[in-house]
């Protein structure tokens, strides 16, 4: 996306909870707004719009779905059918649309959304974590963590049917980049699909700069369109500590913001969102802020 090209960018805030079982997260879209994006945004070139909150009623126990350990199923699926509508709307209006978590079990409908104008969709995940339990590998039943395994058609009927009939994210055209914690059941997962897992090890060995070129390299090959999906907690929670799962010895926010750069470089992104900022856990808004930064990096902003 060329910076000096004026396009249509859409803000959608998702204040979800419950995929994370852990209140404060719902804030999150309010505090990257305070941050100051829409302004930012609108330096760039883009005309902004910012579409609101969808509402998140605060539901029940999640015991009141007895045929699963899913908490909060139903509510979460209302939700993400709302947004996967939402964003698919603001795609046919020729809209960007950048959404804002909330934790990271809105990519659901984020992505439900995006797939019903694509045949063949890439995506980032930049993640401390895989998010490729289901309910049957999950310790906990957050549903934030099993976002990824059901846009690729895996998980409770429930949640892959979100969006209706679509194509699924296919596992070789996905990228994880800075795992750094996954459950058992996820490493099986992974190894079982063929999903291309850039860890720290990698992030550490061959450097950020190689890792994003061949995370690019997979997202676009025989893609249509790429989508970031990118949680804080994939920042180092030094730079990020207003996150609701860090996990240490992570990538710095410098690199990620090279990261960032170098995926606007390759002008191939169609969609992003972000998410489990946390106000409750950060100091003086600086994850927030952090989001700002790397949402403005991928969007083309440039030191020079």
């Amino acid at each position: 996306m060329n910076p000096r090209i004026r396009k249509n960018v859409s803000i959608i805030g998702v204040p979800m909870d419950l995929g994370a079982d852990r209140r404060g997260v719902d804030m999150g879209p309010s505090a990257i707004r305070c941050a100051g994006l829409e302004p930012r945004l609108e330096q760039l070139g883009y005309a902004v719009r910012d579409e609101g909150d969808l509402i998140v009623r605060r539901a029940k126990a999640y015991s009141a779905v007895p045929e699963s350990n899913l908490k909060y199923l139903y509510e979460i699926v209302r939700v993400n059918e709302e947004l996967a509508d939402t964003v698919s709307d603001l795609i046919v209006g020729g809209r960007f649309p950048l959404v804002l978590g909330g934790d990271h079990s809105i990519a659901i409908g984020t992505l439900a959304g995006v797939l019903r104008h694509k045949e063949s969709l890439g995506v980032i995940w930049y993640d401390s974590h895989g998010d490729v339990n289901t309910a049957d590998t999950s310790p906990s039943g957050n549903i934030h963590g099993m976002a990824l395994a059901v846009a690729m058609g895996y998980g409770h009927p429930a949640l892959t049917g979100i969006g209706g009939e679509r194509p699924k994210v296919k596992p070789e055209h996905v990228a994880i980049v800075g795992a750094r914690s996954l459950d058992p059941g996820e490493r099986d997962f992974l190894k079982a699909k063929g999903v291309t897992v850039f860890t720290m090890h990698e992030v550490d060995r061959i450097g950020i700069s190689r890792v994003m070129e061949q995370a690019l390299e997979v997202a676009t090959r025989g893609t249509d369109g790429v989508h970031v999906s990118f949680d804080l907690d994939g920042v180092d929670p030094k730079d990020a500590p207003g996150v609701g799962t860090p996990v240490l010895a992570g990538i710095s926010l410098r690199e990620s913001l090279l990261a960032m750069e170098i995926v606007s470089d390759a002008n191939v992104v169609t969609s992003a969102e972000f998410v489990e900022v946390n106000p409750t856990l950060d100091s003086q808004n600086q994850t927030a802020r952090a989001a700002v930064e790397l949402i403005t990096s991928l969007m083309g902003e440039k030191i020079l």
